[in-house]
Parts: C-alpha cells; structure tokens; sequence
C-alpha cells in the first residue's frame, strides 16, 4: 500500500480524504489574465472549497501562451499579490503560489534562454502540448531545461490524444526525470470517455506524479467533491504522489 493506506475508512463507500494531497499544483485562479477566474469573488469563492476539500496550499498556474495569453512573471506575480491581499483582508487561511503553465512552442525556447521561466517547488516547471498535434523537438527542450537545472512537468498527459492507448511516453519521460501530471477530474469522465480510459491507464500503471486540479472555475471543484467515492480516485491516492512534498 502506499503512503495513504491509512487514511481511509474500511468502509468503501466512504469519500477519501483529500488533505493529504496538502497541494495542489496546476490551476487558473488569477482574476482576468487568461480562461480561468473572471473576478476575484470567483477566486475567493474556489479558494474556500479548495480549503473545505482538504487543501491546505495551492499552486495556481495561468497559462502563457505567445497567440492568446500573453502574460509575464510580472503580470502574473502582480495578480498573485493581489489575491493575496484579499486573502488577508478577510482573513481566509490558505497558502497561495503562483507559477505557469507554459505552452509548447517556440517561444518556450526563448524564455528559457532567458531563464525567465516561473517555476513551483522551486524547480519545476509545468509544460502543456498542443491536443491535437503532437509536439516536436520536445527532447531538445528537455535537455535544455535539464542542462539548466529545471525539471519539465508534463501537464494533464491523459488529455492527449495521441497518446492514447499506450502510457510508453510517459514511461519514457519519467525515466528520464521528467514528472507526469494528471488531472483529477479525468477520472469521472469530465473531458471525455476515451480521457478517462487513459487517466485509468496511468493510474493502473503508476505513472503518475502529480494529481492536479487544474481548476478554472469552481464547477470543477464540485466535480470533485462530488466524485469523493470515485474507486480510481482511491487508487490514484494510493501512488507515491509528491503533491504533498510541494
């Protein structure tokens, strides 16, 4: 059994406990700057279910993207601070970082020759594919990062396409450092039936890192909560996450 045996309850109809996740780590809680929060009681109002739901810290991640989200670590550390300061000013106790979720494409390269990548746990830094097209020159990237000292984190693996069927890439990249994220709200059929097959096939697997919620609006979270029996949420919880190491 892994490190959560046991926390659950012999009863196998009861909801597992999500605070021994501590952390989760990919998320769009910044108010305005990409497809997540509109407004910052829509933040306050997820980051209270976060809380209600176990978390104890969450690692929010707008998205960076060249075409349509053209954030920086200026614009992003500046909202973080914000939700911060409301935080604090109506004193909800939860723990609140920001870094990004970078997408895969050429200007990647350029803002790692810069080294102005955000990063979480220090090194870390989550990556996120085109879903319909599978990514090319990937590996010289993952030397790059690597040669520098960051660790790629594969973002929702289970939501690409061509991947599906087999969980070989994932193997692969794990066995050569990088970390493999998983989206809880696979495994309930959220993004699709063949999704979750494939979210079941790295949780039967085991390689998973990182479970995240990757939560954009709060409809999201109640996916969650509502899915607290789910059997592969139990399972994926059994794996040696580092979630909680975060």
């Amino acid at each position: 059994m892994g490190f959560l045996s046991n926390l659950f309850s012999s009863k196998p109809n009861n909801p597992v406990d999500l605070s021994v996740l501590k952390t989760d780590m990919h998320s769009h809680l910044i108010p305005g700057i990409d497809d997540g929060s509109k407004s910052m009681d829509e933040t306050i109002a997820m980051l209270i279910k976060f809380k209600e739901l176990g978390y104890n810290k969450v690692i929010t991640t707008p998205h960076i993207m060249s075409d349509v989200y053209k954030n920086t670590p200026e614009i992003i550390q500046n909202g973080l601070e914000t939700v911060r300061e409301e935080l604090k000013r109506i004193n909800l106790s939860i723990e609140i970082e920001a870094a990004a979720e970078y997408y895969f494409d050429e200007t990647l390269f350029q803002k790692l020759e810069s080294n102005e990548l955000l990063t979480f746990s220090k090194n870390h830094v989550l990556i996120e594919f085109s879903f319909s097209s599978p990514p090319q020159n990937q590996e010289s990237l993952f030397y790059d990062m690597r040669i520098k000292g960051y660790k790629p984190v594969i973002a929702h693996f289970e939501r690409y396409l061509y991947f599906h069927g087999s969980v070989d890439q994932a193997q692969e990249w794990r066995e050569k450092g990088l970390l493999i994220q998983m989206n809880v709200n696979s495994l309930f059929g959220h993004y699709g039936m063949d999704v979750k097959k494939q979210a079941e096939k790295l949780v039967d697997s085991g390689h998973i890192d990182l479970l995240g919620t990757d939560c954009h609006r709060i409809d999201h979270l109640n996916t969650l909560e509502q899915n607290l029996n789910s059997k592969y949420l139990r399972k994926v919880l059994e794996l040696p996450l580092i979630n909680s190491s975060l």
